[in-house]
């Protein structure tokens, strides 16, 4: 293990470990095979941030049993670092996580789910309803669509996205951003509304501004990245290789830290 903790790779909304799929694609084998310790998390797809909180606690408390470690490095995507800073914040996990890492994070929200509430009632527990009988199929034990759409609209109070969680935890964060629809198909679509409602460049869900939290260290991968690309999500080869470096140079920052 390089580092002094455990790296443990959260997900946010959709993407998660089902079967022969990994939320992180083979980010986590890549990282391993260079010499790190690596964890996937395991949360509910479309759980409340409270939810998903308390199932990564959980998962974190075994990582540190098994390990016979202090503390873990949490390395969060999309939702997946809101999940992880109301973990700390409010379920007493300060003093067993070293680090939190941020990338593509709606810690300002995202207007696509504002919108998307502005929908009819009918339809949107329509929609709700699918989603979450879906995801009960792969795994989740408390699906809430709606309500996880709620919790992602766009806000602007600095409480809400505060700059820091404590003195305890190093908190830094990184963006991405789509420049052509082109460059990704499936982000294609969510790009154009972005662009519509979002006053600064997206990933295609996430503005750059909404991505800011603790230290900005600014986007993950120079050039056009959405934000599913990311997380290892149907990239090509050449873009792959500067994702995976990303993760590659993001574990060997945190260890040359200390953590």
């Amino acid at each position: 293990m390089k580092n002094k903790y455990p790296i443990v790779l959260v997900h946010g909304i959709m993407l998660k470990d089902v079967k022969f799929f990994k939320a992180f694609g083979r980010i986590k084998k890549f990282l391993k095979k260079s010499g790190y310790t690596v964890y996937t998390a395991n949360t509910d797809g479309f759980g409340t941030i409270e939810h998903n909180a308390a199932q990564l606690k959980s998962e974190i408390e075994t990582i540190i049993a098994a390990e016979n470690s202090e503390k873990v490095n949490v390395v969060a995507h999309s939702k997946g670092g809101l999940d992880a800073k109301y973990m700390i914040k409010n379920l007493n996990m300060e003093d067993k996580v070293a680090s939190l890492t941020t990338l593509c994070t709606p810690h300002k929200g995202s207007q696509i789910a504002t919108k998307l509430l502005n929908l009819p009632k009918p339809v949107k527990k329509f929609i709700a309803f699918w989603i979450n009988t879906a995801y009960k199929m792969f795994g989740d034990k408390k699906p809430d669509s709606l309500a996880v759409c709620i919790q992602l609209q766009k806000v602007d109070n600095d409480e809400i996205a505060p700059s820091g969680l404590s003195d305890k935890v190093y908190c830094q964060s990184y963006s991405s951003r789509l420049l052509k629809g082109k460059d990704d198909f499936i982000m294609g679509i969510p790009l154009f509304f972005s662009k519509k409602y979002e006053k600064d460049l997206t990933d295609g869900l996430v503005s750059v501004e909404s991505a800011k939290f603790g230290e900005y260290r600014g986007d993950c991968v120079e050039g056009s990245v959405s934000h599913s690309e990311i997380a290892g999500f149907m990239v090509k080869k050449k873009k792959k290789e500067k994702i995976y470096a990303f993760y590659l140079q993001l574990a060997d920052e945190l260890a040359q830290m200390g953590f």
